[in-house]
């Protein structure tokens, strides 16, 4: 896998579920990002590394539709991670190198701002339903 890599459903949930077994602590504290959240300055970037994506085609404008079929919302910590809606589709998949957590990653490009995002990766949220 490399960071061009488009990761398959069955490799994510691979990631995923070693991801929510690590108990140790680390600087990286992404298991404290259970929703989308701003990445914060003083987080540890020297650590991460790209492991992989979930955009299908580089040069395709991916959809802007989110997936929220129990009524949840973006900003939800119980919103699933539907790979082939917004945000999971622009996302780039990272992982600690220190303690071994995945997390998804991605720039939200607002009208006059732009803002690097973070959530961990939950299995228990990771769905594929189709765009």
């Amino acid at each position: 896998m490399g960071p061009d890599t488009r990761m398959q459903l069955d490799e994510l949930m691979e990631l995923a579920l070693a991801s929510a077994a690590v108990t140790q602590e680390c600087a990286c504290a992404i298991g404290s990002y259970l929703e989308w959240s701003r990445v914060p300055v003083s987080f540890p970037e020297q650590q991460m590394k790209v492991i992989g994506t979930l955009m299908d085609d580089p040069y395709a404008e991916p959809t802007f539709a989110e997936f929220h079929p129990a009524g949840t919302h973006y900003w939800s910590a119980d919103a699933p991670i539907a790979l082939r809606h917004y945000p999971a589709n622009r996302c780039t998949v990272s992982q600690c190198t220190v303690c071994g957590r995945c997390c998804l990653r991605y720039v939200e490009a607002g009208g006059y701002y732009v803002e690097a995002r973070i959530r961990a990766l939950d299995p228990r949220l990771i769905v594929d339903p189709p765009a």
